[in-house]
């Protein structure tokens, strides 16, 4: 799987891993945790409930988050399209701030003080989208218990959800109500999309930043497009004129390669690794040559009533088709 048609997504990996990563570098991890008390109730630091989605901090939540976004994000911005998923992305980040700002109003009396940092809640919402949009593959039965190919990922979110418990598993909560929400369309969430202009400016200059997103071409070609240097093949024989003996050859019915800057490839080297895994090249060292499929059709035509077993291993026995026909005349008489 690749990020084809899903740079959303990827631009959300790559943002959430280098904030991590340059705030851990720089010390500035004690920013991004949400607390009532004191940040917004006496410091009024109500910039904190927009800054604690933005990373993670430590690695151990970011590791998860970046598992369960490649395995899960993908594919529902694929349903969704890239700009349908960016508008959905930025309202759950914000239903899901205001709805954990009330939270921590409701539960600060009953120890539920803080809220971690990272963007949990906007990867739980995610989550529940691909649950009800993306079917399962396979299904398979442990113990009983019905379980399907997406069951892994569901294992990696319980983790998540319980890494800084009660506080995460609240967050987790909050994100499957804000996904519910927006599948609902109670409050007509499904029609919003990000303003033309936002889309354009994200096109021409964020895009660039993310990189490209299409998958990597896998060529069925034996060689590589760009082949080595350095070597000149001569002549090669074609696979019909093909006859490999234990008996010395012509100087002429050799590959002979040379070395020069023409940029051909050895195919003899290719050949010789074709030879080892067939076979020929231990049966040529145990005295039994390989007749080509020419020679094996040519005798079997002139003797039908025969096996192929039989005609081979004449062949094998004999230095040329001549022989293997006088061989299998012998033993018919």
């Amino acid at each position: 799987m690749s990020f084809e048609h899903a740079p959303v997504t990827k631009g959300l990996m790559l943002g959430c891993a280098l904030a991590s990563i340059i705030a851990g570098v720089f010390d500035l991890k004690h920013y991004l945790h949400l607390q009532l008390i004191p940040h917004l109730s006496r410091s009024h630091q109500y910039w904190r409930l927009f800054v604690h989605h933005i990373a993670y901090s430590n690695s151990s939540d970011l590791f998860l988050a970046e598992i369960i976004l490649y395995s899960v994000s993908v594919n529902v911005e694929r349903a969704f399209g890239s700009v349908k998923f960016a508008s959905f992305a930025v309202l759950s980040t914000l239903v899901a701030t205001i709805l954990e700002f009330l939270s921590l109003l409701l539960f600060h009396r009953f120890g539920l003080n803080y809220i971690p940092s990272g963007p949990t809640a906007l990867i739980f919402s995610i989550l529940y989208q691909y649950s009800r949009l993306i079917p399962s593959v396979y299904q398979f039965r442990i113990f009983g218990v019905p379980l399907s190919n997406k069951s892994y990922t569901y294992l990696l979110a319980v983790q998540l959800a319980i890494l800084h418990y009660p506080s995460s598993l609240l967050v987790a909560l909050i994100g499957i109500l804000v996904g519910q929400v927006y599948r609902s369309d109670l409050a007509n969430l499904k029609s919003y999309r990000l303003p033309l202009i936002v889309v354009r400016l994200a096109s021409r200059y964020v895009l660039p930043l993310i990189g490209s997103t299409r998958a990597p071409r896998r060529s069925h070609l034996a060689f590589p497009d760009e082949r080595p240097s350095g070597v000149r093949t001569v002549r090669l024989p074609t696979v019909q004129d093909e006859v490999v003996t234990t008996a010395p050859t012509a100087p002429g019915d050799n590959l002979i390669t040379e070395p020069d800057g023409e940029g051909n490839s050895n195919r003899s080297v290719m050949r010789e690794w074709v030879n080892e895994l067939t076979g020929r090249a231990e049966r040529a060292s145990s005295g039994l040559r390989v007749p080509s499929e020419t020679e094996i059709t040519n005798l079997m035509s002139i003797f039908p009533d025969l096996q192929r077993d039989v005609v081979v291993a004449a062949l094998q026995r004999s230095p040329n088709i001549e022989a293997a026909a006088e061989i299998l005349l012998t033993s018919q008489l």
